[in-house]
């Protein structure tokens, strides 16, 4: 379980959030969620961690993002097997 419960993101680095999110939606859906050039414009985890580094705002979004996710994948994995 989370030790920061009042911080999902602790022990996730930007550049694990990117990955993963890569891995979840892929590169065209990310430039569809977040409209961010990073990710439409011959995109790699790299020019995406530069450009977020420079832009708390693109960030924020990456990183809010990413907690829905987990919040969804938690609720996924929590859910009670139907009968």
């Amino acid at each position: 379980m989370n030790s920061h419960p009042n911080d999902p993101l602790h022990g996730y680095t930007l550049e694990i959030i990117i990955t993963r999110l890569v891995e979840e939606y892929g590169w065209d859906e990310l430039a569809d969620r977040i409209r961010i050039r990073c990710f439409a414009n011959d995109p790699s985890v790299k020019s995406t961690l530069k450009f977020l580094r420079k832009t708390p705002w693109a960030r924020n979004k990456v990183e809010n993002l990413f907690i829905e996710t987990l919040e969804r994948h938690e609720k996924e994995f929590n859910s009670p097997d139907e009968v």
